[in-house]
């Protein structure tokens, strides 16, 4: 099974994610988390970096591009081969976040970046099983973040204007894709609860 859980930075998609593990773990199943564009390899990582932290003004092409090539390895080293074993894996974003973040925000065709995705992944990661869009109030997301003890990564630091962008984006994107939208403003319970009602276990 693959799911992915979806949204805004400050939305709790880690937290959910982290959830989701030890609930399969406990019921016996192999279990491995991605977090885009990251994750547990040294070349995502490195991509990572380059996108969000090291301050870079890149071109809109070149993140899709850097995103797409994370990717890639995060999906061939680690995902595919625990789907093929029968395993679950759980992703906080996927190619979603790029539409959002790059197609509504930056001003990419979002046509360009599925058609990229479909040349270089397979259909599997195209389609997850199931897929979750977790939503908040602005005031909610910018509390969230501030109480994170973190510095801001390249697109946090962008104006009200693009957040706004991508926010909007989010319910365009559900409805693209018959994904199933989470009010996430209330307690992390209340979110876990609705997100296992959705997945029926």
């Amino acid at each position: 099974m693959y799911i992915v859980i979806e949204g805004q930075d400050g939305t709790g998609k880690s937290t959910q994610v982290k959830l989701l593990k030890e609930y399969f773990e406990n019921q016996g199943h192999e279990v491995v988390t991605l977090d885009e564009p990251d994750g547990d390899l040294p070349q995502a990582h490195d991509l990572h970096d380059m996108i969000l932290t090291r301050g870079y003004d890149l071109e809109p092409l070149t993140n899709v591009l850097l995103f797409t090539a994370s990717r890639v390895e995060l999906w061939k080293k680690i995902a595919e081969p625990v789907l093929k074993r029968g395993g679950v894996v759980i992703s906080a974003r996927n190619y979603w976040s790029t539409l959002a973040y790059q197609g509504y925000g930056e001003g990419i065709s979002r046509s360009k970046i599925i058609r990229l995705t479909k040349d270089l992944l397979p259909e599997k990661y195209f389609s997850p099983d199931f897929g979750f869009i977790l939503t908040v109030s602005d005031e909610i997301r910018l509390e969230r973040q501030k109480g994170r003890g973190k510095s801001e990564e390249t697109f946090e630091k962008k104006p009200s204007a693009f957040q706004q962008k991508v926010n909007s984006a989010y319910p365009k994107i559900a409805k693209d894709f018959n994904l199933h939208l989470i009010d996430a403003s209330g307690s992390i319970d209340t979110v876990f609860e609705a997100i296992k009602k959705i997945l029926s276990f």
